[in-house]
């Protein structure tokens, strides 16, 4: 397993690096070979927002106080079985991707295909972020809360970095759309129906599993309750979101 844990790490780097790059080629030109609407900076945006994000996510799970609610069914369940926090992520990933294109038809546009090419970044760079965290060992409440806290600073930074580009959307985002768009609900309120009903489950598979709570605790509720404040405050007192979000065409931000 540890030898098919490598080969994962390496193949999903190697083939999220050349394919984003010959996308991100491909996209930056018109039919004239001109670079259009700064795609290939907006593109490297979005994947330092989805990097950025999964290093926070292994940094709020490093203080053993619970990951973030998005992260809580995975991470249970590396726990439980043989296969990495990242390999967990890219599989629950890869579901909620086919789960859009069931859902929407063909109001799924396939250009959030890429998605797959961003569940690969994101998932190996949280079993990286975790390999690179595997010192931290916090004991003390203070020390825990303190990680938490940090990881959820960080986390509110990278999301207003990935979506300040306006190009894709992780496939955790990309399901609460598409729910959302079936149900004809809110988008905020499908988000909060969406990430209490994640906790339910790695509740449920936590106790199921172990016979005590794990992988859930007050590391996710604080990440659920903060992040969303992070963002406010990054977006009213950085001016970097605003520069970015310019990168794109006024069209291209009022879709």
């Amino acid at each position: 397993m540890g030898g098919f844990r490598v080969v994962f790490h390496s193949v999903a780097m190697r083939v999220s690096v050349e394919t984003v790059s010959y996308v991100v080629l491909c996209l930056a030109e018109d039919g004239r070979g001109v670079l259009v609407n700064h795609i290939g900076s907006r593109f490297a945006c979005f994947a330092c927002g989805v990097m950025i994000n999964s290093f926070a996510i292994a940094l709020i799970t490093k203080g053993d106080m619970g990951t973030s609610q998005i992260s809580s069914v995975p991470y249970v369940l590396s726990l439980r079985f043989p296969l990495s926090f990242g390999m967990m992520t890219f599989i629950m990933n890869m579901v909620f991707i086919a789960l859009q294109v069931v859902l929407l038809r063909r109001d799924f546009h396939p250009v959030q295909l890429l998605q797959i090419l961003v569940n690969v970044l994101f998932s190996t760079m949280i079993d990286v972020g975790m390999s690179l965290l595997s010192f931290l060992t916090p004991t003390t409440l203070w020390q825990r809360l303190l990680c938490v806290a940090a990881g959820c600073c960080i986390m509110g930074f990278g999301i207003v970095i990935e979506v300040s580009p306006n190009v894709l959307m992780v496939p955790g985002e990309g399901i609460v759309r598409a729910l959302s768009i079936v149900t004809h609900a809110k988008y905020g309120t499908t988000k909060i129906v969406f990430d209490i009903t994640l906790i339910a489950i790695a509740v449920v598979l936590s106790f199921a599993f172990f016979g005590t709570l794990q992988g859930v605790g007050l590391g996710t509720v604080i990440s659920a309750l903060c992040v969303g404040s992070v963002i406010n405050g990054v977006n009213r007192v950085f001016a970097f979101p605003e520069r970015i979000r310019s990168l794109a065409l006024v069209t291209d931000r009022n879709r």
